[in-house]
């Protein structure tokens, strides 16, 4: 039976028995430090945990995205409602007029000063929920409001401005019924 290098080492005595099991240690040291490095670079229970990490750190990203939407659209509601709580005109008056929303032709009641207010784009009416929560629609009321806080209600929420008139031009050349006149007391 073949003997190894370091039994023959021994034997010629070039190498002592302490100095063989030092060498022989360190071998073993070596060998042990190659077999774990090579296990824990592939462990599929490491590599399935930075996975499961990994998918829990985007899930939670994505909520807390949602989460801030949320809240944006919460306080965008809170500032509309807060413009128009401070801003409100009262109507006061026995004379209709006349609007759409959403299709539907609804009705307040305002005196006759207001309808030429609304008319001249001085005022203008916007919706308000009646419940806190703003995204059911069926639920609102329709109030008046100055027509600088409409516009400022508008750059938050354009759906919430109902009615607003458009400032046209008085005299227009080329208008066809510029000669008749639209009698005050015609109301639709």
């Amino acid at each position: 039976m073949p003997t190894s290098l370091q039994d023959q080492l021994k034997k010629s005595g070039l190498v002592d028995n302490k100095k063989a099991k030092k060498l022989s240690r360190a071998k073993h040291k070596e060998e042990k430090h190659a077999r774990k490095g090579k296990k824990s670079s592939v462990d599929p229970r490491k590599v399935e945990l930075e996975r499961v990490k990994s998918e829990k750190i985007a899930r939670d990203k994505q909520l807390n995205q949602e989460k801030n939407a949320k809240a944006e659209l919460k306080a965008l509601s809170a500032q509309i409602k807060q413009l128009i709580e401070m801003n409100i005109i009262a109507k006061d008056g026995e004379q209709k007029f006349s609007f759409s929303d959403a299709n539907k032709i609804k009705h307040i009641w305002v005196s006759q000063a207001q309808i030429e207010r609304l008319s001249h784009g001085t005022i203008a009416i916007v919706t308000i929920a009646a419940t806190d929560n703003l995204e059911s629609k069926h639920d609102k009321q329709h109030v008046l409001v100055p027509m600088g806080v409409a516009e400022k209600i508008a750059l938050r929420d354009e759906s919430a401005v109902i009615f607003k008139a458009e400032k046209t031009k008085a005299n227009d050349e080329d208008d066809p019924y510029a000669a008749f006149q639209i009698p005050d007391d015609l109301t639709w």
